[in-house]
């Protein structure tokens, strides 16, 4: 199939074929000292079609997507990066504290293996709520679940284990999917903020007067 002038989008087809989300994990040390196994990254390696598939889901992804997203979440956005977020994080920081008796306190949250958290099922209903049509929201269910995966250290390879639970680390549309799952996690009250890149998670609270309620009610 040439990839470049057929025109039957991917998610066509609701069927992922299993060779094209099978993954080889590869670990990484994250230091030059590895003790345990959280230092070591894991990364996915995919088929190079997959990759392409991928891709052509994400683009039509963002043209599914209402305006009204998050506006305090930076990735994935046209002419916006992270140094939006920190110009913004800085901003609200700096006009409250232009205030007499106020202080400002920040809550920084790097989630752990946050793509490994992503329930399926879970996303695929946060998708439908965003508007995002019934074929290609299957499409995505069957790419995350019923994954072949095994670990590769040099040129041994472990079992295999069918996963159907996360998103692997490494393909494509797993930032975009886990910052749409994240997309209505928002404060409740207007003077705290949760400033966001894809899950990089600043938590921003604006206090005057020592008085901390607000912040505690969210």
């Amino acid at each position: 199939m040439d990839l470049q002038t057929s025109r039957v989008p991917p998610w066509s087809s609701t069927v992922v074929p299993t060779c094209l989300k099978t993954t080889t994990i590869i670990p990484i040390p994250k230091k030059s000292t590895v003790s345990c196994l959280n230092n070591y990254r894991t990364i996915a390696l995919t088929p190079i079609v997959m990759k392409c598939f991928e891709r052509l889901v994400m683009r039509h992804i963002k043209t599914q997507l209402p305006p009204s997203l998050d506006p305090l979440q930076f990735a994935y956005r046209p002419n916006h990066s992270t140094v939006d977020a920190i110009t913004t994080t800085l901003h609200l920081s700096f006009t409250h504290l232009d205030n007499k008796d106020t202080y400002v306190r920040m809550l920084f949250t790097d989630f752990s293996s946050a793509f490994n958290t992503i329930i399926p099922q879970h996303l695929i209903e946060k998708l439908s709520l965003l508007g995002l049509n019934t074929s290609l929201c299957n499409w995505i269910l069957d790419f995350l679940t019923g994954r072949p995966q095994s670990v590769r250290i040099r040129n041994s390879f472990s079992s295999t284990t069918i996963l159907s639970t996360g998103a692997p680390q490494g393909c494509v549309l797993s930032p975009l999917l886990f910052t749409l799952l994240t997309h209505d996690c928002a404060a409740m009250h207007s003077l705290n903020h949760i400033v966001k890149f894809a899950n990089d998670t600043t938590m921003v609270g604006l206090i005057s007067k020592n008085d901390e309620s607000d912040e505690c009610n969210d």
